[in-house]
């Protein structure tokens, strides 16, 4: 019965030895780490200039004394990183469900080298997070792709993951990832915001996230008799760090409008929960008068042009189709429509000929929730897609700008191209499929 050892059978001494060695060679900061104070859902974003600065956002369960981020140039030799420059964090606490707490940290690094890659972690001495990387951004005009994509909002970790990581393993050397608002479905369901950060993962942590409010990032009470207060989730500033140069004076609209310029491109985010806002609008129309990039593109969450069936925003249309037109915005990202809407060049609330001014506008969808198609948009879509999950890329290079729209499997579902003419106007090349109709129902 004992005369013959078991598979995998280690002599004790043997099993002591080894167990001493493992011991032995294990580093000491990863030994003894409180999970409460593990960095979790780290964030990149930019509060500032993008090709010299770097925001990271992280989360504990319980406070830190010493919370902190370290950088150091990315290098292949692994002691490059002991010689690392600490940087200070700040914190917040947050209460999330019920009686539980959590606490936000957050750094900005700064002085940064353009067009440079950096490695840095996050934490304290209680508990660090891996050493991760990014890369600043040219403060010249040069090539670059980002993705952009529409609604994640339900089933955020079953269903969503999918489409944000087809995204990020079919697509090289992508430098942000743009979402244009409804990232979970309840603004203060901390849960949805972990599946969010989950769904991501160390994605998040490599290149930075853009985003733009919806209007399920936005809780709300009743006040009184046919009247509700209306705030951002106090999960969104906490979380994101993003830049303060949005109108001046506007609390409610710190973090959600803002504005930043990369390599050659002025982005623009605006929050559209808030109707008829002149003021915003004003703002917008500053900001993009006297832009020395070559190329203008804008975000906000409701639709110019509806792809929802029984939808439409009059009001924002009439708002801000004027600024767009008068500035020459070159494109509009926006998602809300739970569908896919592309339309042909537009000017003045008309489709226009492909060489005169004018501007395309998306409505995109990435998540699992879906609405009908809205038929009174067909004649000013190029292209109209329902019941699929879809990611965008964009590239932007030199006097070229590419788009390519693709579903969750991969699949190229659109496309189109700007090339830009000495005097800024654009010349707008549609590449939808000409072999099917431009509206594609696929239930």
């Amino acid at each position: 019965m004992f005369g013959q050892r078991a598979r995998g059978y280690l002599p004790p001494f043997v099993f002591l030895a080894c167990l001493c060695l493992s011991a032995a060679a294990a580093p000491a900061q990863d030994q003894g780490e409180d999970p409460a104070r593990v960095p979790t859902r780290i964030v990149l974003t930019w509060s500032g200039d993008p090709s010299t600065t770097q925001a990271v956002t992280w989360r504990t369960e319980e406070e830190v004394p010493d919370p902190r981020a370290q950088i150091a140039l990315l290098a292949g030799d692994p002691k490059s990183v002991e010689s690392a420059t600490p940087v200070m964090a700040t914190s917040q606490q947050i209460i999330t469900e019920g009686s539980a707490t959590a606490w936000y940290h957050s750094v900005t690094f700064q002085g940064l080298k353009p067009k440079t890659d950096y490695c840095y972690r996050v934490g304290s001495d209680s508990a660090w997070s891996e050493w991760s990387f990014f890369r600043t951004a040219n403060d010249k005009p040069e090539p670059f792709r980002f993705i952009y994509v529409g609604d994640a909002q339900n089933r955020v970790k079953s269903m969503w993951s999918r489409t944000i990581r087809k995204a990020f393993s079919q697509t090289q050397d992508v430098r942000f990832v743009l979402h244009a608002g409804d990232l979970i479905n309840r603004a203060e369901a901390d849960w949805e915001w972990g599946e969010w950060c989950y769904s991501l993962g160390f994605i998040a942590s490599t290149i930075p996230q853009v985003v733009t409010p919806g209007n399920h990032e936005y809780a709300s009470e009743e006040i009184a008799e046919g009247s509700r207060r209306y705030w951002l989730s106090r999960f969104w500033r906490p979380q994101f760090e993003l830049p303060l140069n949005g109108p001046q004076g506007r609390e409610d609209l710190r973090e959600a409008a803002y504005t930043f310029d990369f390599q050659g491109v002025r982005f623009v985010s605006l929050d559209s929960n808030h109707e008829a806002d002149f003021e915003q609008a004003a703002w917008l129309d500053r900001v993009l008068t006297g832009n020395p990039n070559p190329w203008t593109i804008v975000a906000h969450h409701h639709p110019i042009y509806s792809t929802g069936n029984k939808r439409d925003n009059p009001e924002l249309r009439a708002m801000l189709l004027p600024i767009y037109d008068r500035r020459h915005v070159d494109l509009v990202l926006t998602g809300h429509d739970h569908s896919y809407g592309r339309s042909h060049k537009m000017a003045a609330d008309r489709i226009v000929a492909p060489d005169d001014p004018g501007t395309l506008y998306v409505v995109s969808i990435s998540g699992p929730k879906m609405y009908p198609l809205n038929p009174d948009r067909e004649a000013i879509m190029a292209e109209m897609i329902a019941d699929t999950q879809l990611y965008q890329v964009i590239e932007v290079e030199g006097d070229t700008l590419r788009y390519r729209c693709h579903s969750a499997d991969g699949a190229l579902r659109d496309a189109f191209e700007l090339h830009k003419r000495p005097d800024g106007s654009t010349t707008y090349l549609n590449q939808a499929s000409q072999d099917q109709p431009n509206v594609v129902e696929t239930r």
